[in-house]
């Protein structure tokens, strides 16, 4: 099986396609549970804003912005792992080991990226503007031969709110960072950018 060897700190490491696919997957994880308790701590802040508390309103939006700044750095660090073998070929399948390998505890969502050309194609599609559950609306219909299981089911967190709809929009935050979706819409409005546009003509004619 085709392995990537390295040194580290002195000691030599073989890292195998299971290593890779099993790191990325420990990623997702470690995303999702962070995505969690920024939303614990967004709708926390809003309840407090409600009852008229700003100063636990605004302590706790300020956390959850922090929560943001940092789950972008794990992004990072997840597109710097998966960049270090972009190179490399496909491995064959290994034969007779690791299969008695405990798997990762939990189920696996489709990742963020995937949410990516869907939004931006679907804006262009509602005229570069929409409301979210309309988009999200078309959106499900483009993925709808992505969406796993998993996806579909509700956040243990919040028990009204969809696996992949919380995705989707932690995919808009990212895209409004990257200055490929507006951040100064309409409160429940997803807007395309200039940006946005030109990085979807450049996706299609790849």
């Amino acid at each position: 099986m085709a392995a990537v060897d390295f040194w580290s700190s002195g000691i030599y490491l073989k890292v195998s396609a299971v290593d890779k696919n099993e790191v990325n997957e420990a990623f997702e994880i470690l995303l999702e549970e962070i995505e969690a308790v920024a939303n614990a701590l967004n709708e926390e802040g809003a309840q407090a804003f409600r009852a008229g508390d700003y100063d636990k309103a605004n302590s706790a939006i300020e956390e959850a912005t922090r929560l943001a700044e940092f789950r972008e750095k794990v992004k990072g660090l997840q597109k710097e792992w998966v960049g270090l073998f972009a190179s490399e070929p496909r491995a064959r399948k290994e034969k007779g080991r690791r299969r008695s390998r405990a798997r990762l505890p939990r189920g696996l969502r489709t990742p963020e990226d995937a949410f990516r050309r869907p939004i931006m194609e679907t804006l262009v599609e509602l005229g570069g503007s929409a409301p979210i559950g309309e988009v999200l609306s078309r959106v499900e219909q483009k993925m709808k031969g992505v969406l796993n299981e998993y996806d579909r089911e509700p956040l243990p967190s919040d028990p009204r709110a969809v696996r992949w709809r919380n995705t989707a929009q932690w995919c808009r935050n990212t895209l409004v960072r990257e200055g490929l979706m507006k951040g100064d819409s309409p409160y429940g409005i997803w807007e395309i950018s200039e940006q946005g546009h030109k990085w979807l003509t450049k996706e299609e004619n790849q």
